[in-house]
């Protein structure tokens, strides 16, 4: 027997507390929003009239990809002014993913559920208010009697679209960042575990223990992988977060 077992699934994704209801989870919360801020304050301290390098390059950077590949491709010039919001919900996001492959820590914030759906209902709640100051009355009454469809079709289009803005759209971008997060985390704890199992099997397995490149070779290709799915799922929130904006300013867009 090769005398692998694998952990009970509350074990590989839930911490103990390090003090009463402060958890890894929060902890990791914390740090993504201080490094964070770190960044740009270090940044905004440097003279503007000087070539931009180091933390001041890489901080302007962040605000060009934003501007560039999310704002501008999905709102226009009028949503610039929602870069500091968007490019602060990117680096949240991405920095919460990125724990799942730093030792001790080993695990991303966000493959528990409380994190993606605190962060969907902020937004949320932030593009349903953006709908009403924009369009007062007009922003629920279109959206349940859209004007744009034939008039048979009006009651079933609207509930779909009440349905969708108003009810589905939080638990969908909630569920997607965590669901990809977690598969993510559970392959990594996988490879890990067989990684472990087949180098250190009993003397009367030495076979195995040759074969144990095979899986730790995986592993370590699923560690860069983990890098690019955590960039690209705070991408996708982010520019999701910009489309429902967008769309709550300008509905009939």
């Amino acid at each position: 027997m090769l005398g692998l077992e694998f952990p009970p699934i509350n074990e590989v994704i839930r911490w103990r507390e390090l003090f009463p209801t402060f958890n890894k989870v929060a902890l990791i919360g914390v740090l993504a929003a201080l490094i964070g801020m770190s960044i740009y304050a270090i940044a905004a301290r440097r003279d503007p009239m000087v070539a931009p390098r180091g933390v001041r390059n890489l901080a302007e950077t962040g605000v060009e990809f934003i501007e560039d590949q999310i704002v501008l491709q999905t709102m226009g010039r009028e949503g610039l002014g929602w870069t500091p919001f968007l490019l602060s919900l990117f680096i949240f996001v991405y920095l919460c993913n990125l724990p799942g492959i730093i030792p001790v820590l080993q695990m991303p914030a966000t493959a528990r559920m409380a994190l993606p759906l605190f962060l969907a209902v902020v937004v949320w709640l932030i593009y349903n208010a953006v709908g009403f100051k924009h369009n007062g009355i007009k922003y629920l009454t279109g959206m349940v009697w859209p004007h744009s469809v034939p008039v048979a079709m009006r009651p079933l289009v609207g509930l779909i679209e009440f349905m969708s803005n108003i009810l589905l759209r939080p638990f969908s971008l909630a569920v997607r960042l965590f669901a990809n997060m977690l598969a993510g985390h559970m392959l990594l704890v996988t490879f890990a575990l067989l990684t472990n199992a087949m180098v250190f099997a009993e003397t009367k397995q030495l076979l195995l223990k040759p074969m144990g490149i095979l899986p730790f070779l995986m592993l370590v290709f699923l560690v860069a992988f983990e890098v690019l799915v955590g960039l690209l799922q705070a991408y996708i929130f982010t520019i999701l977060t910009a489309v429902y904006i967008g769309l709550a300013r300008n509905p009939e867009h």
